[in-house]
């Protein structure tokens, strides 16, 4: 389990996408598709072309308000992350608030069988480590899967994420780091103490303090 990449793609184009995985499963074990950052008319066609690769994706449709960039009505993507939920990808991922607000939804997800990767993230903070595994908590009722992801103003910060880390229960599968430059040592850290993988870019970061998978691999190397 420990030291795994996942290559987080977004990019307009849906050629662009798949010539981005293609590199991206050389040197990674997974790769993120941000399927939100297509026009939605493009899922479909995207999906059915990277059918063969799925099985090493996670899928994401992150709505703007989740700090992603889909912007059509959230009717439109809850029909869309039902459709790539029947693509069945090696994980789906869906926010928390989401899930909370569509039970339905979460209903037939679970008759589709998909792996679900419940998300939550704050932009702003790193919450108290109470709030932080309250939320693992809720979290875990809704799929052994689980990625939390904060905002690290300070150490104090990422070492407050890293900590959701110690007694998780078993059989739960949880990704959590921080975002920013001083989150930057928890997405080193967090595939030590247990994560599935990290999340890296292929150039050009994704998210604040995202590192490159090269750059990755590097220190990978060197703790090896």
């Amino acid at each position: 389990m420990a030291n795994k990449t996942c290559v987080s793609i977004g990019v307009r184009s849906v050629a662009k996408l798949v010539a981005n995985l293609r590199t991206a499963l050389n040197k990674s074990d997974y790769a993120e598709l941000r399927l939100d950052f297509l026009n939605p008319t493009q899922i479909p066609h995207c999906l059915n072309i990277v059918k063969p690769y799925l099985g090493r994706c996670v899928c994401t449709l992150r709505p703007k308000s989740e700090g992603g960039k889909f912007s059509g009505t959230e009717t439109e993507r809850i029909s869309i992350l039902k459709l790539i939920a029947e693509f069945n990808p090696y994980l789906l991922d869906v926010e928390y608030n989401t899930l909370r607000k569509n039970k339905s939804m979460h209903q037939y997800l679970k008759k589709t069988r998909v792996s679900l990767l419940v998300s939550w993230h704050d932009f702003s903070k790193t919450p108290s480590e109470k709030y932080l595994k309250m939320m693992a908590k809720k979290m875990a009722k809704l799929s052994k899967n689980v990625k939390i992801v904060t905002t690290a103003r300070t150490i104090n910060d990422t070492l407050r994420i890293l900590n959701l880390y110690k007694g998780i229960p078993r059989r739960s599968n949880l990704i959590a780091f921080a975002m920013g430059d001083y989150g930057r040592m928890s997405r080193i850290l967090c595939t030590r103490l247990g994560s599935l993988f990290t999340y890296v870019s292929l150039g050009k970061p994704i998210a604040p303090g995202q590192f490159s998978v090269d750059e990755m691999r590097s220190v990978f190397r060197l703790q090896n």
